[in-house]
């Protein structure tokens, strides 16, 4: 069941062909991995494809991504392998409401009571309801446990915690209020432009063009596309592992490439694919 729900969210729809996540053939991209650093106070903390960041700043923990209800208990204790206390989380961050990226943040914050969760205008309610509420993904199978955001954000909002900030850009299209995020790192020693990816598939059953999913959807996914490609990406990064291709980036790391995650071609490379796939959808669904 896991395998051909994460084949339906990481599809990016090319006609009759789709781009899936290289991490679908595990079979179970919640699967287990080892955290580890990306740049300085950065880290990795999410499964095998659902991803989740870590950033230790000097007044506490941020965390962004909670994967589903599995790899939320895994970043709890990826944070505590890392030597960090979970309890210090104080920001936790979403790109979107879709289970396989909300589901865990009730594992998080019961490992932190007093962290705040900060979502979209548009996806907080349906994370407040648990996954109830998204106009696609109807199901028990697609059902949390819910949580209520403290904190409403609006687009181009800015986050802080402790000498760092990160920069909300909702781009809806993939969910209503799928928000992109950016924030300046360093890495290897130089101070880079990041940036953690929502999503920009279209998954096998929207609706764009002349009929949509929900209304506004092409237009979302249009304005979107527009400031992905003018947003800065040094480093980049993604809701899901198969999206940068992490696992050829960790192998680097591991080999001694201290900045094997800054990949501006490759953000540029990815847009240019999944701009694509969305245009030849569109045609193909509208004639």
């Amino acid at each position: 069941m896991k395998f051909s729900l994460h084949r339906i969210l990481t599809a990016a729809v090319l006609g009759a062909a789709a781009f899936v996540s290289p991490a679908v053939s595990a079979e179970a991209p919640d699967a287990p991995t080892a955290p580890f650093r990306i740049g300085d106070g950065l880290y990795y903390v999410g499964s095998v494809d659902y991803a989740a960041y870590l950033i230790a700043t000097k007044a506490g923990l941020i965390v962004l991504d909670g994967g589903d209800a599995e790899t939320g208990k895994q970043i709890v204790a990826n944070i505590r392998t890392l030597g960090f206390d979970p309890a210090k989380v104080k920001v936790l961050l979403n790109t979107h409401q879709h289970f396989d990226h909300a589901a865990g943040l009730a594992a998080l914050k019961k490992a932190a009571p007093g962290a705040r969760l900060y979502a979209s205008a548009a996806d907080g309610p349906i994370i407040a309801a648990g996954g109830r509420g998204d106009p696609f993904l109807k199901g028990e199978r697609f059902y949390y446990e819910p949580v209520k955001p403290d904190v409403t954000l609006k687009d181009g909002q800015q986050v802080g915690l402790g000498g760092w900030t990160l920069t909300a850009h909702v781009t809806g299209g993939h969910t209503k209020g799928c928000t992109t995020w950016t924030f300046p790192v360093t890495v290897a020693g130089k101070v880079r432009q990041a940036q953690v990816h929502c999503s920009s598939s279209v998954l096998p059953g929207y609706k764009i063009g002349r009929q949509e999913t929900y209304p506004g959807q092409t237009a979302d996914y249009e304005k979107s596309f527009a400031t992905w490609k003018a947003l800065p990406c040094d480093v980049f990064l993604a809701s899901h592992a198969g999206f940068f291709d992490m696992a050829a980036k960790k192998k680097a790391l591991d080999a001694g490439k201290s900045d094997a995650f800054v990949d501006p071609a490759g953000c540029k490379a990815f847009y240019v694919r999944q701009e694509a796939a969305f245009r030849v959808e569109l045609k193909r669904q509208n004639p």
